[in-house]
């Protein structure tokens, strides 16, 4: 049910389950897609029916919430047409150009409401924000390689070169498949230590279900050789112990 200011009862709850998200750490999903991570792309293409996604309320919170500018810059983009078209929502959208934190969205906020919604001025920031998003997924990849580099140096502590890894992916919006890769590459390559795989290991909860799911199929397929057997044994206890949770909460 959907009232006069555009907001539905979905995207309420998808607003609270966002808030949650971001205190819990853990990636915003495609609403009714636990495959994919929401990412700024989905957001810039009009093209996609993003069904919760399209209410007012998660969108605002994005933009005024999200930790990382090209989210919170692509959220305020896709919530400027509504904003100009409903007078409350207006009003919502110009308190976000107060009080974010991020340079990038006020500047954004600022030029549409400067240009009174102008759909051109909305289609020319669209244009900005891809450029701007590119980039920055540029310089967390930079960094990924940095640390990697810095790991094998003996520059990097591992715990700390596996915690910057989830964040630094994270904050860069890397797409699942490049995620699943980079682990991939990473737990099988004979040049890491068996005790940094198994911090991944640890820590592999925090990738959406489809990239756990993915990572564990391609290793279980890889040819054995020195340690992978024991990656191998504790990987099949981890999907055992999915389909037990699984199972359970049915």
């Amino acid at each position: 049910m959907t009232d006069s200011l555009g907001i539905t009862k979905d995207g309420i709850d998808l607003a609270l389950k966002v808030k949650s998200s971001y205190k819990t750490g853990d990636p915003i999903l495609v609403p009714g897609d636990a495959d994919r991570i929401l990412m700024p792309e989905h957001l810039l293409n009009k093209g996609i029916d993003l069904t919760a996604f399209e209410d007012p309320m998660p969108l605002a919170l994005v933009s005024a919430r999200d930790p990382e500018p090209p989210m919170a810059v692509a959220a305020a983009l896709r919530l400027s047409p509504i904003a100009g078209s409903k007078r409350l929502i207006n009003g919502v959208f110009e308190i976000i150009g107060e009080t974010t934190k991020h340079q990038q969205v006020k500047t954004c906020i600022d030029m549409v409401t400067e240009s009174d919604f102008n759909p051109q001025m909305i289609n020319k920031l669209h244009g900005h924000a891809a450029q701007f998003i590119a980039r920055a997924r540029k310089q967390y990849t930079d960094a990924l390689r940095a640390n990697l580099s810095a790991l094998m140096d003996g520059d990097l502590a591992p715990k700390l070169f596996v915690h910057q890894f989830f964040e630094l992916t994270e904050a860069g919006n890397l797409r699942s498949d490049i995620r699943k890769k980079l682990v991939c590459s990473l737990l099988l390559s004979k040049t890491i230590r068996p005790g940094i795989k198994f911090l991944f290991l640890e820590n592999i909860s925090r990738f959406p279900q489809a990239v756990r799911h993915a990572i564990i199929s391609d290793l279980l397929k890889a040819p054995n050789h020195e340690h992978i057997a024991l990656i191998k044994e504790e990987l099949r206890w981890i999907a055992g112990e999915e389909v037990w949770l699984s199972s359970s909460r049915a």
